[in-house]
């Protein structure tokens, strides 16, 4: 399950999107993430190709299970980091920008070690 930071976080936009809209497509994630239309195409094709995501014949993305769980876990970091720092007394952009960074990078044991830190299981 190795994949780089970038496809994290199209996965992660996909299931964010996708529990906010019926369907996602392209356009919707360049829109979401400010990013050219060519450059997500790229990165579709990409995801496709490793087995992360299916694209129906209309252009609509659907997470594999492979694609899904790393979304799930991605997100699930992001949500519990920005929170965390948040009370820690972190201004909001400035936690969600640095859980950002951190989601990719944090071992799993570390990540694990702070959610039963702070009474999360």
């Amino acid at each position: 399950m190795k994949t780089n930071e970038s496809a994290e976080n199209y996965l992660e936009t996909i299931l964010v999107l996708s529990r906010r809209n019926p369907v996602v497509r392209s356009v919707d994630i360049a829109a979401e993430l400010g990013f050219k239309k060519s450059s997500v195409s790229v990165a579709m094709k990409n995801l496709r190709e490793a087995g992360h995501i299916t694209v129906t014949r209309e252009g609509f993305i659907y997470l594999t299970e492979s694609g899904r769980e790393i979304a799930e876990m991605i997100y699930e970091r992001h949500e519990l980091l920005s929170s965390w720092l948040i009370s820690l007394g972190v201004d909001e952009k400035t936690a969600t920008e640095d859980a950002c960074r951190i989601e990719h990078d944090i071992s799993k044991k570390s990540f694990e070690a702070i959610k039963r830190h702070i009474g999360v299981r």
